[in-house]
């Protein structure tokens, strides 16, 4: 694929970078780039800023408020928000849920729920694995039961992200156990606040608060809050896993590290140690390439179509590269990387005893880059799929 860009497009380019210079606030930027933890806040601004440009829904077509980018344009974007050091958008909202609303949700769903995740007021959650069901979603047991204008949801999620600030969550829940596990699926959105609703931390090896547990005791969710048909949840499922994997690939994060990366091994002294520069060199071969799949998978989106076979392979590839960058980093920062102390660094001290912020939370990136091969979708089940829908076997 010609990764070279047309002039309008290197205009386009430009416009972006200028504006991301302009409007994206320093304090924010700095902790993305020395790896330091981001409040609620920081997200939820940044969120705002881009949804009062008309830019959260930066891959929404006009016609549901977004700017009606290319495919071109879109990666533009992420690429440019992420080599500035933007964070992250919190994918829920805008990636993954709102194009299930488009699709399948009702005229009145679309009016009331796509304008908070456009505007960056509302902060969107994930209900999809359980315990037991994770790469096996379709085992999930949370059930719904319909009384009347409402289902009764009972059950249990897990490893939520960020469920912690979640005004609303998509859920996967059982409505049926009749045929196979997959057509008793349906599709919920439900609010966090409602009574029953209880979320529960879980601490992960790093030390974070990132994930949790989300337990439903009697929940009530008005009728009118099931998104499509009820059981038919499981073909909205898939479409939104198309665009969680490819979001999770991350390219450009990975091309923002792999800078980063770059910067610690000559800090530490081993940038011009043949060894390592072979395996930074192999990584910038990996990351180039990853960057002509998610082009691909675009491209293929654009033309309407199905690209869920090829953004598993993008979930293998970026994930695998995510732990690479963060163990090469580890290496190259040798004993330095193991000091971390939360209070320490939000104090800025311990950053420069260590001759640089890079290197203090870096122990903290490498642990929680071992999940990476394992949500949304295990990179072993992953492989399966490749193998059957792209190599036919």
């Amino acid at each position: 694929m010609d990764l070279a860009f047309t002039p309008e497009e290197q205009a386009f380019r430009e416009q972006i970078h200028a504006w991301v210079r302009d409007n994206l606030p320093k304090d924010i930027s700095d902790k993305v780039r020395n790896s330091i933890h981001l409040t609620r806040d920081d997200l939820q601004r940044w969120a705002k800023i881009l949804g009062k440009q008309g830019w959260h829904g930066w891959g929404w077509p006009k016609q549901f408020g977004g700017p009606g980018w290319n495919a071109v344009q879109k990666h533009l974007f992420e690429e440019e928000t992420a080599l500035a050091g933007a964070p992250r958008v919190i994918p829920f909202g805008p990636v993954m849920v709102a194009p299930v609303i488009m699709a399948f949700g009702t005229p009145e769903q679309q009016k009331r729920f796509l304008p908070g995740i456009a505007s960056g007021e509302v902060w969107w959650s994930q209900g999809y694995s359980e315990p037991g069901s994770g790469s096996d979603l379709a085992s999930l047991k949370t059930k719904a039961e319909r009384r009347g204008d409402k289902y009764i949801v009972n059950g249990q999620k897990t490893w939520t992200t960020l469920g912690q600030y979640g005004d609303w969550i998509f859920c996967l829940v059982r409505t049926s156990n009749e045929g196979k596990p997959q057509t008793g699926i349906s599709f919920l959105l439900i609010d966090m606040k409602s009574p029953g609703i209880t979320v529960r931390p879980i601490i992960t090896m790093e030390g974070e608060h990132e994930v949790n547990e989300v337990w439903f005791d009697d929940v009530e969710v008005p009728a009118d809050q099931l998104v499509g048909e009820e059981n038919k949840g499981w073909t909205y499922a898939k479409h939104l896993l198309a665009h969680e994997r490819t979001n999770i690939a991350d390219v450009n994060r990975a091309k923002r590290e792999l800078e980063r990366l770059k910067r610690v091994a000559q800090a530490e002294g081993v940038y011009d140690e043949g060894r390592f520069r072979d395996q930074i060199a192999l990584l910038e071969v990996d990351v180039v390439a990853l960057e002509m799949m998610v082009l691909r998978v675009l491209s293929a989106e654009k033309s309407g179509k199905q690209s869920l076979d090829v953004a598993g392979l993008l979930k293998i590839r970026g994930s695998e590269i995510q732990q690479r960058y963060s163990e090469l980093m580890m290496l190259a920062a040798g004993p330095a990387a193991v000091p971390l102390d939360r209070e320490a660094i939000a104090a800025g001290w311990q950053a420069d005893q260590l001759a640089g912020a890079f290197v203090a939370p870096l122990a903290s990136t490498y642990f929680n880059m071992r999940k990476t091969t394992i949500y949304g979708g295990s990179n072993e089940v992953q492989r399966n799929i490749v193998a059957q829908t792209v190599l036919g076997s």
